[in-house]
């Protein structure tokens, strides 16, 4: 929740990968592939520290009868339903040396973080050909640090809107897409990324505990295309910290900030056996 998620993004770069092609379509069983993606982001949600990031990606996108990886995300069809899925939500945050971020100095760094959970999504709206819709996607995640003796840091509560458009008139064979919820966090969770123990307090940092909460808004778009042998991806994504319950702490240094990211990746290789996928 504190930081501007890594796997997060990159899923926004990776999992928009299988475009819609309009109404129910034959497509490969699965189909693997990888890339590179450049991104951009604050070191935690807050901070004016700037992350920038060139790193590889997976490309990765499997059309099961149960588990199914594509556009949507990692879920399963635990539902006799085309209104409601039961998804599984991951994310997770690089680690931050203190030593970098000015208002953290001298405070202990900040482990990395990874977060799961279950999400339900519900069609709430779906246009013809299933080129069109919108989703409401409610996501429940635990969070722990990945360190040796992994702790407990909270769980966060991020409901969202999620509109797709893959029938643009101008644009055909791209896909665009818009996110926008608010966020929720336990009391640990944010004391972990913005609490100030009494041993950590300076002058310019005075001792802070963190309250559970609102946690701030998010709001994404983002366009991707499908090629032959080649997917592309970008996204840009706004947060404000307005009204946030640790709006108060030393640790924050902004309260509104942007994240973006592009990638590309190509499609190495794909399953023989065909199957019938009706996103």
């Amino acid at each position: 929740m504190g930081t501007a998620r890594l796997a997060t993004l990159l899923t926004v770069l990776t999992m928009l990968a299988a475009n819609v092609a309009g109404a129910a379509d034959d497509k490969p069983l699965w189909e693997l592939g990888a890339g590179v993606a450049a991104l951009s982001f604050p070191a935690y949600r807050g901070s004016d520290k700037q992350r920038n990031f060139l790193m590889p990606v997976p490309y990765f996108v499997y059309h099961g009868k149960f588990l199914k990886a594509d556009r949507h995300g990692l879920r399963g069809s635990l539902f006799d339903s085309d209104r409601v899925d039961l998804t599984l939500s991951l994310a997770a945050s690089p680690p931050t040396d203190s030593d970098d971020v000015a208002l953290r100095d001298g405070m202990p760094d900040l482990k990395p973080t990874a977060e799961f959970g279950p999400q339900v999504d519900l069609t709430l709206w779906r246009g013809d050909g299933h080129a069109r819709f919108l989703k409401l996607r409610m996501p429940l995640r635990a969070a722990f640090t990945l360190e040796r003796s992994p702790r407990e840091t909270g769980w966060i509560f991020s409901p969202n809107l999620n509109l797709d458009i893959t029938d643009l008139p101008a644009m055909p064979g791209w896909n665009l897409g818009f996110v926008a919820g608010p966020i929720w966090a336990t009391k640990k969770q944010h004391d972990y990324f913005y609490g100030v123990a009494p041993r950590d307090a300076m002058s310019f940092r005075p001792a802070y505990q963190a309250s559970g909460g609102y946690s701030g808004s998010q709001f994404l778009v983002s366009l991707s295309k499908r090629y032959d042998k080649t997917w592309v991806g970008a996204f840009v994504r706004y947060d404000t910290l307005a009204g946030a319950s640790f709006i108060d702490s030393p640790l924050v240094a902004r309260k509104h900030f942007a994240a973006a990211g592009i990638a590309v990746s190509w499609i190495l290789d794909v399953s023989q056996t065909r199957v019938r996928v009706d996103d």
